[in-house]
């Protein structure tokens, strides 16, 4: 018979979580994962398998949270204005988490290579992949765009979103408005 887990998964891979947006993937060890999900290694391995399968629940519970405001932006009926407005609600999220670190997708992509493991890059690539397609779902919205238009300036959007990410962690509230002002002028 197995026996009753003492704590709750989403807690605890909540504080696993913000244990890898702190720390990165790579400096993350697994005593600083007992630590910080007060569970030992045991359980860990019981109920995630390891420190992959840990993470991947932590980029799962990253995406939730972030899902908020891709709702907003697919409900939006204001094409590049609501790409905007997006940008505008990330850098609002980034800086009023706990810890103010960025885009978690965006540090663990920065972070790792293709030796990574399979199943973590996959995540990384479905997601910016779900972001891009919805930019471009958004620039359709857009009259006087072509289908090869689209495409670029979804791309565009994209790295533009990794390099806000990035900034939000080091750079001036006044200096990321500036940057995605910059951005839009260029869409």
């Amino acid at each position: 018979m197995a026996r009753k887990k003492n704590y709750n998964e989403e807690e605890v891979i909540e504080k696993a979580m913000n244990l890898f947006w702190i720390n990165g993937y790579k400096t993350t060890s697994m005593q600083m994962l007992e630590k910080e999900m007060g569970i030992n290694k045991f359980s860990i391995y019981a109920s995630f398998g390891n420190k992959d399968g840990v993470f991947l629940e932590s980029l799962k519970c990253y995406k939730k949270k972030l899902n908020v405001l891709i709702e907003d932006l697919k409900q939006s009926p204001d094409g590049i204005a609501g790409i905007k407005q997006y940008f505008y609600a990330f850098v609002t999220f980034s800086k009023n988490t706990e810890f103010g670190k960025g885009c978690l997708v965006t540090n663990t992509a920065n972070e790792l290579n293709d030796k990574a493991d399979e199943k973590i890059m996959e995540s990384v690539t479905t997601f910016t992949n779900q972001i891009k397609q919805l930019f471009a779902e958004k620039l359709t919205q857009e009259r006087e765009r072509s289908e090869a238009k689209i495409e670029e300036k979804a791309d565009y959007l994209l790295l533009s979103m990794f390099g806000l990410s990035t900034a939000t962690r080091v750079f001036s509230k006044n200096q990321i408005e500036n940057y995605i002002e910059n951005v839009f002028k260029n869409v």
